[in-house]
C-alpha cells in the first residue's frame, strides 16, 4: 500500500514513485505483477490521474516498471533496482567520505564511524 504524506515537501508523484519502488524492493509487488491502472490508483489515492501517469512514466524510464501496450504496467525485476540503489548509496558514501577527509577526519575515524553505525 502506498502512503501519501501531504506535509512532505516532495511532490505527490515522487511519493508515489518511492512507494512503488519500496513495494518492489520488499517483494510486496513481485516481478511481473501488474500494477493498478492509472485510474485505479488515482481513485485509490484520491489524486489526479496525471500525477499517477507521471509517476508511472518516470518509473518506466528508470527501469523500475515496464508497460505492455493495452495490457498494463508491470513490476520489473527487483535485482536491477537493488543494483541501482546500491550504486547510488556507494556514491553517496564516497562523497561523504571525501567531505569528511576535507574536514581533516582520518580514514581510521571514518571506518570507526561506519563500524559504529553497523553495530
Amino acid at each position: 500500500m502506498i502512503q501519501l504524506n501531504y506535509r512532505d515537501s516532495r511532490p505527490i508523484y515522487e511519493q508515489v514513485k518511492e512507494g512503488i519502488r519500496r513495494l518492489i524492493l520488499t517483494g510486496a509487488l513481485p516481478e511481473g505483477e501488474r500494477l493498478p491502472s492509472v485510474r485505479e490508483l488515482s481513485a485509490e489515492l484520491a489524486v489526479n490521474p496525471n500525477t499517477i501517469q507521471r509517476a508511472y512514466r518516470e518509473l518506466e524510464a528508470e527501469g523500475v516498471v515496464y508497460t505492455a501496450q493495452a495490457i498494463g504496467t508491470f513490476a520489473a525485476p527487483a535485482e536491477g533496482l537493488r543494483q541501482k540503489r546500491r550504486e547510488t548509496a556507494f556514491g553517496e558514501l564516497k562523497a561523504a567520505a571525501a567531505a569528511l577527509r576535507a574536514l581533516g577526519v582520518t580514514e581510521a575515524e571514518i571506518l570507526a564511524g561506519l563500524e559504529e553505525q553497523h553495530d
